[in-house]
């Protein structure tokens, strides 16, 4: 009798996870995994897509590298369409200290991110934040609520990528003036502060299903904001962006539309990370940064070696390792239900779905 309480009680978790899952009203409960995927990973790509050109063009032509200013207003822009949205502070299922810690690593990456373009163009930073899904995937074992474990394959995949990127990078720094160990040392801090903050949001939303992408965005925005004034008084950024931005009114329309598309990539990325988990989002995000990278040389005119082929040829075989072994999945199992075994059969049903949940 125990046991039947407890399946039903499971499975009344389990559609309530399934309920509270949307993506700007558009519902992702009742669609196939594959569907899901799709929807997320294609808002993502255009969020990102229009952040990277922004982004390339602001630091690049305008020679504006203010990435803890930039960030700081852009956080004012979450927060603004997040309100248009219809949330309000009534609808948080988790107290405010849940944030802190995410929040903090949240605003490092992305303050340490843009800044870094003052120091690196931007394919290398990108192919830099690409090398994220290893440390993710190590990270994912040390996190109270997930401790993850990834099979062999997945490592191999993701060294894989790692060394693409690598040898992509030292080819750029060849043909492009605009590298220095500064930028390194500033995005390798990025990076480690990006392997904590997917997994501390797939730990939220594990802990609590209910939680949802825009509180989750809403809060680490709201809680996040006081740790960008430190580093912009610190390093006089504040007032050098005051004036330069003063004196060029128009940067901040750039930064408010490229504030918009990056929302619906970052919402689009909170729903990967709730359905999919940190890794299989990482390996999204690594595949919309080759993509941007492909665009800023053809829309920029920068040029391609031989090395930079070979980088890019590795990355795309470490992806192909990730994804190969989902179209080899055996069939989910099939159990049958016998009338004397009721409880076993709804425990054996539970476990099976829980089995074949993940996509990769």
């Amino acid at each position: 009798m125990l046991r039947r309480d407890k399946s039903r009680q499971d499975k009344t978790e389990m559609k309530n996870e399934e309920q509270d899952r949307s993506l700007f009203g558009v519902s992702l409960t009742d669609r196939p995994r594959w569907q899901q995927f799709l929807i997320c990973s294609s808002g993502f790509f255009f969020g990102y897509l229009v952040n990277g050109i922004c982004e390339e063009y602001v630091y690049n032509r305008l020679q504006f590298s203010y990435g803890w200013y930039f960030t700081f207003v852009q956080s004012f822009v979450y927060i603004f369409l997040i309100y248009l949205q219809g949330f309000t502070t009534k609808q948080m299922v988790n107290p405010w200290k849940t944030y802190v810690k995410l929040s903090a690593v949240l605003m490092g990456s992305h303050g340490l991110t843009k800044g870094s373009l003052a120091f690196l163009n931007y394919p290398a930073q990108i192919m830099f934040k690409s090398t994220k899904v290893l440390p993710v995937m190590v990270m994912g074992a040390f996190i109270p609520g997930l401790r993850r474990k990834y099979p062999a394959h997945e490592y191999i995949s993701a060294i894989l990528l790692v060394v693409g990127l690598i040898l992509f990078t030292l080819a750029d720094a060849k043909t492009s003036p605009n590298f220095s160990i500064i930028g390194v040392v500033m995005i390798s801090g990025a990076l480690i502060m990006d392997s904590f903050l997917g997994n501390l949001q797939e730990a939220i939303f594990t802990m609590n299903p209910e939680t949802t992408q825009m509180e989750m965005l809403f809060c680490s925005s709201v809680v996040g904001l006081p740790f960008l004034i430190p580093p912009m008084i610190f390093t006089g950024e504040l007032f050098r962006a005051w004036n330069s931005c003063s004196q060029h009114p128009y940067v901040y329309g750039v930064l408010v539309f490229e504030a918009m598309a990056t929302f619906i990539g970052q919402v689009s990325v909170l729903s990967l990370i709730a359905l999919f988990g940190a890794a299989t989002t990482a390996m999204v995000t690594t595949a919309r940064k080759a993509v941007t990278l492909l665009l800023s040389y053809m829309i920029f005119t920068k040029p391609l070696t031989e090395q930079h082929g070979t980088g890019l040829l590795l990355i795309v075989m470490g992806i192909t390792l990730k994804l190969l072994p989902e179209n080899k999945q055996p069939s989910k199992p099939k159990f049958q239900k016998h009338p004397s075994s009721s409880s076993s059969s709804s425990t054996q049903d539970i476990e099976a779905q829980e089995e074949n949940r993940p996509l990769v």
